[in-house]
């Protein structure tokens, strides 16, 4: 009975890393595919639509108050979708807004900051991903205190919006850019903590469309917060 048990733990094992892995690549390769998206619709928008586009805006504002709002509605219905779907066309449609939004963004920065912001902030996700994939080390406490930070920073940057110092902008890019590398390292553990504890009560696709939504919006802030801190170093040359 108990060789019986052991052979029968050793292919459970296999079964649940090979259901692990395919989890993992599903959500990464979303992740994947809705930063193309993004940057797909903002190198489309600036490179042949850009005059029709920034003329919309400029002709009606409500426009972007519309690209401001969306996202987030966008979001929550990812969030809450139980059609896997649906939150998959949600979630690309969400990539496309912040790929509307990143064309008008990118007008105030060089194509070199643009550049080093992405690379940049593609080897910290990459990074940070593995490790928090990989890791034995629970780094929920970590994860708790980074996400108390974070609602800190928020408070800080707005009052920051009506002293408008620039120099206070730069250091808080720093701040949040710690923040979600520590954030990264922690949605990837805890999206493959929640699959390995609930894999046969969930729906996997589901799963890995939230999880991917959360780190796509890691590497979004990430992204925006390198390209502060490029953007700031250009100025002041």
């Amino acid at each position: 009975m108990n060789n019986f048990e052991n052979i029968f733990q050793t292919r459970r094992s296999i079964v649940d890393n090979v259901a692990l892995n395919r989890f993992l690549t599903k959500m990464y390769s979303i992740v994947a595919l809705a930063i193309l998206v993004s940057a797909a619709t903002a190198y489309t928008i600036l490179h042949f639509f850009a005059n029709q586009f920034f003329n919309a805006l400029s002709q009606n504002h409500a426009l972007s108050f519309v690209l401001l709002i969306l996202p987030f509605a966008l979001i929550i219905g990812t969030s809450f979708s139980k059609n896997p779907i649906l939150s998959f066309v949600l979630l690309m449609l969400t990539a496309m807004v912040y790929g509307l939004t990143f064309s008008i963004i990118c007008l105030a920065f060089t194509q070199t900051s643009i550049t080093a912001a992405f690379l940049s902030s593609s080897a910290v996700f990459i990074t940070m991903a593995f490790i928090g994939t990989t890791t034995k080390k629970d780094l929920s406490n970590l994860g708790s205190y980074a996400s108390a930070a974070l609602i800190g920073l928020i408070v800080a940057t707005i009052i920051n919006m009506f002293l408008r110092n620039p120099m206070v902008t730069y250091i808080f890019s720093y701040i949040a850019v710690v923040i979600f590398t520590i954030l990264t390292a922690w949605d990837a553990q805890k999206m493959k903590n929640i699959f390995i504890q609930n894999h046969d009560e969930i729906a996997t696709t589901s799963l890995a469309i939230i999880g991917a939504l959360t780190l796509y919006l890691d590497f979004i802030n990430l992204f925006i917060q390198f390209l502060q801190i490029f953007g700031f170093s250009d100025n002041r040359r």
